[in-house]
This record gives C-alpha cells, structure tokens and sequence, in this order.
C-alpha cells in the first residue's frame, strides 16, 4: 500500500514539474498592486481605460495602481520606486522597465543595474516582484537577455516573452514600440495567468 502511495506522489512530483502552467504570484482580494514602468505601463497608444493596468484591473478583479511615466529611464525610474515606496506600502509589483535605455543605448550593465536596484528595494519593502522582459530593439525583437538572468537570481516570477511577442505584432501596435488598445487587452491577460487571487 506504502509503495502505490510512494510512487502516486512521485508520479505527481514528475508531472506538477512538467506542467507548462506559468509560475503563479499569489495575493489576496484586498491586496494592492502596483504596475511600475515607463510609456507601456502608462498606456501610450490607447486610452487610460485601455492600458493594462486598467485591463489587468478589470481581470482579477483588484485595483492595479498606473504608474507608467513615458520617456523615463531606469535611472529616473529607479529614484521615483524609492520615493513611491517611501510613502506607499504595496503587495505585488508588476516591473515593466529599461525600453527607452534600451532605445537610447544606455549603458546595458548600467540597466541591469538599476533594476535589480528596483527589484532588491521592492522586496526591501515586504512587496513580491512579478518581472517583465523588455525586448532590445532589432528587426527581429527579442527579449534583453539581463531580464532572465535576473529571474533567475532573484527568483522571481516573471513573463519574459509576452511583451515581446505582442509588440512583434503589427496589428496590435499603434505605432513602432507601442501597443494598441488589443495588445494592451493581451498583455494584460498575459500577466493574470501569473497572478492568483485568494
């Protein structure tokens, strides 16, 4: 009887380890999330009501607080995260960063820096991470690489591909590194499945 247990669980410790279910962050219904990042957090390229912020919100049922600054950099970014969780206390922070370092050739270590200086100051404060992967600009977009290698050391659930494939798609983009009213819809339910309400 103890065998068929033992090899019922490990049978489920092999399949639970190949599920292609994403990472979950779990919060509570009453939890406070905030969506931290620069023109695709804010929604440029469709109304406020259309950002994904506002979308996510409607999804899981919970404010998502908007606090996307267009044209900011990481180094501006990471100075207002410290002033924003000097005054504010959260649970989750969706960070959403480093395009226009990205787009105006900063220095990489430097981003790579400022965020994980973001991220580090988040989890400083009690609040979980949930990382999005920024893609470098190319004719064929893919995800800057320090994104993964910072999942990886902190940890963290992350989407790391979503935000890359949507804005390889023309018709959910309104102009060349911005989505539409659609692809904000699709980022935002991208991120639900990594977020589990309680």
């Amino acid at each position: 009887m103890f065998k068929v247990f033992f090899q019922s669980v490990v049978l489920l410790l092999i399949l639970s380890g190949c599920s292609s279910e994403p990472e979950r962050i779990i919060v509570a219904k009453n939890s406070k999330i905030l969506a931290f990042g620069d023109s695709l957090t804010q929604g440029v390229g469709a109304s406020k009501a259309q950002s994904y912020p506002s979308q996510l919100s409607n999804i899981l049922g919970i404010d998502v607080i908007n606090e996307g600054v267009s044209g900011e950099v990481s180094e501006k970014g990471l100075q207002r995260l410290e002033r924003y969780l000097a005054t504010n206390t959260v649970d989750l922070v969706i960070l959403c960063h480093g395009g226009n370092d990205l787009l105006r050739k900063l220095p990489k270590a430097k981003l790579k820096a400022n965020l994980a200086n973001m991220i580090n100051l988040i989890q400083s404060n009690g609040a979980q991470v949930l990382l999005v992967g920024v893609p470098k600009p190319a004719i064929l977009l893919s995800t800057f690489p320090a994104y993964e290698e910072l999942a990886e050391e902190y940890n963290l659930v992350s989407d790391l591909e979503s935000l890359t494939d949507l804005l390889g798609s023309p018709a959910l983009k309104s102009d060349g590194v911005h989505l539409n009213a659609q692809g904000y819809r699709a980022f935002a339910e991208a991120l639900a499945k990594r977020i589990n309400v309680i």
